[in-house]
C-alpha cells in the first residue's frame, strides 16, 4: 500500500493537531516536539505537521508518496530517472524523527516531491547535514536549498 503524503508547516501545532484530529476522526500517529504525523485510513493519506513560525499562515511544506519497502524507492528513482526528472537520493537519511530511504524530485514550480519509505523511528526532527530534508525545496538544477519549505 502506498499513500499521498501531505506536509504543511503551522504556526499553532497545538491548534494544528486539534483541528485535524476532529476533521480525520483519528488521533496523530506521531506526536513529538515540533512535529506530528497523522496515518489517515479513509482517505488514504500521510498528513505532517510541522512546526513553524507563530503567526504565519500555514503553508505547505512538500509533497511525497509513502512506500512499504527500499525496494519501491529504488523502482520510483529508475523511474523517474528514466523519465528524465532530476533525481536527489537519500539513503538511512534521519528526518521527521525517522530513519527513511528516500528520492526527491521537484515539479516545475519548484515543488518538493519525495518518495519514501519508513525504515524505523528516529530521536530527532532534524535532518542529516546533506539532505535536502528539513532544509527547503531545492533548487531542481543546483539542489541549493531555497528559502522556505522541505522536510518529511
Amino acid at each position: 500500500m502506498s499513500r499521498v503524503q501531505l506536509a504543511l508547516r503551522v504556526p499553532d501545532l497545538a491548534a494544528s493537531v486539534a483541528f485535524y484530529t476532529r476533521l480525520f476522526g483519528t488521533e496523530p500517529a506521531k506526536l513529538r516536539d515540533g512535529y506530528a504525523n497523522f496515518a489517515i485510513a479513509e482517505p488514504p493519506l500521510k498528513l505532517v505537521l510541522i512546526e513553524g513560525t507563530a503567526g504565519e499562515a500555514t503553508r505547505m511544506d512538500h509533497l511525497g508518496v509513502e512506500v512499504e519497502t527500499t525496494e519501491a524507492v529504488h523502482a520510483a528513482t529508475t523511474r523517474l530517472s528514466e523519465a528524465g526528472l532530476a533525481t536527489d537520493v537519500e539513503n538511512d537519511t534521519s528526518c521527521c524523527y525517522a530513519l527513511q530511504d528516500k528520492v526527491w524530485v521537484h515539479g516545475p514550480g519548484r515543488e518538493p516531491w519525495e518518495v519514501y519509505v519508513v525504515k524505523a523511528d528516529a530521536d530527532t526532527l532534524a535532518k542529516q547535514q546533506d539532505s535536502t530534508c528539513c532544509a527547503g525545496p531545492a533548487d531542481a538544477t543546483t539542489k541549493e536549498p531555497a528559502a522556505a519549505g522541505g522536510c518529511c
